[in-house]
């Protein structure tokens, strides 16, 4: 489960909580100046593995590529093709301009960023609403509100094989090495996988109510899970314990995410709390940022630049620009 080792040292926990507050943030949106709609909610959003772009796609089906270093429209990729919500973007791994995306509409489409093409589409009629990469860039795997999880080869353009899931399963990981994935239950669980096989292996309860998100720290030491219950909790990989839970925050939790170094975490809701940022080794909440519900949130994975989306009218996309931090 453990990546490749990153050589840079990690901010000081001390730094970190008096440098990121002076952090400036950026507001990114679609929305031309005097235009009378409101920007539409935003529903995923990722960083490319460089950390030189980031994708999101939104409620009114609208699936746009931004240039973190140019808030402008202007500077964005628009891509066309989703009639109904984008669910998940998620790029691939190691190709830093494939991205994929899935939709209410029934499809997974996969795209070159650099030419706007839509390069694979994927038409199973049903509703989509998970999807992730394996860590070779080789597999997506995507899931249906009704619980089917479709395996899809890059190389052949097809699915390989589909497989129902007996309950609620609201988010899809996998470990660092490829050879397991992690899904998330409605019943509070956390089931993992044999990949390919999609054999069960083990099951812990992780919350008591619905998990929906879930992020492997970069070393793979420790999975962190969101819940409804307003808990995060963090589980150690190896004896599958639970060292530690972030029980500060309120109302459900829609994303969880890792920095790059893996010492420091956040998580998105839908209450009007903001988000909070914590130290993972002591659980200390380091640094609070005022935005009202902010569901959607992803560390860069190169640097301490930090990705989320609000609720507020107009909220769209906002980057808080951390590439300097720790230098």
């Amino acid at each position: 489960m453990v990546g490749a080792p990153d050589r840079r040292a990690p901010c000081p926990v001390d730094r970190f909580k008096k440098d990121f507050a002076r952090l400036r943030t950026t507001n990114y949106s679609d929305i031309i100046p005097g235009a009378r709609a409101p920007a539409s909610t935003l529903r995923a959003l990722a960083w490319a593995p460089l950390g030189n772009l980031v994708a999101t796609g939104a409620a009114n089906n609208k699936l746009r590529v931004w240039n973190p270093e140019r808030a402008q429209v202007k500077y964005s990729t628009d891509l066309r093709g989703h009639d109904k919500s984008v669910e998940r973007v998620v790029f691939n791994p190691l190709r830093e301009a494939e991205l994929a995306s899935c939709s209410l509409d029934g499809t997974v489409r996969i795209w070159d960023v650099r030419s706007k093409a839509n390069v694979a589409k994927f038409e199973m009629g049903k509703e989509f609403f998970s999807l992730c990469w394996t860590p070779n860039g080789e597999e997506l795997v995507a899931g249906t509100k009704d619980d089917t999880l479709y395996r899809i080869s890059r190389a052949t353009n097809s699915v390989i094989s589909t497989h129902v899931q007996p309950i609620q399963t609201n988010h899809v990981a996998f470990s660092w090495d490829g050879q397991q994935i992690f899904l998330t239950g409605g019943d509070g669980t956390v089931k993992i996988l044999n990949y390919p096989s999609m054999e069960q292996t083990y099951t812990f309860r992780a919350h008591t109510s619905s998990c929906f998100w879930l992020d492997m720290s970069p070393t793979g030491r420790i999975l962190a899970v969101g819940g409804t219950d307003a808990l995060v909790t963090l589980w150690n990989t190896k004896l599958w314990t639970c060292p530690r839970t972030l029980d500060r925050l309120t109302g459900p939790i829609r994303t969880v995410s890792f920095s790059w170094c893996g010492g420091y975490i956040t998580a998105g809701g839908e209450e009007d709390r903001g988000l909070e940022l914590y130290h993972v080794d002591s659980g200390e909440m380091l640094h609070r940022i005022e935005c009202g519900a902010a569901p959607l949130v992803q560390w860069s994975p190169k640097d301490y630049s930090l990705a989320y989306a609000t609720h507020e009218m107009n909220g769209g996309l906002k980057i808080i620009n951390g590439s300097k931090l720790g230098l």
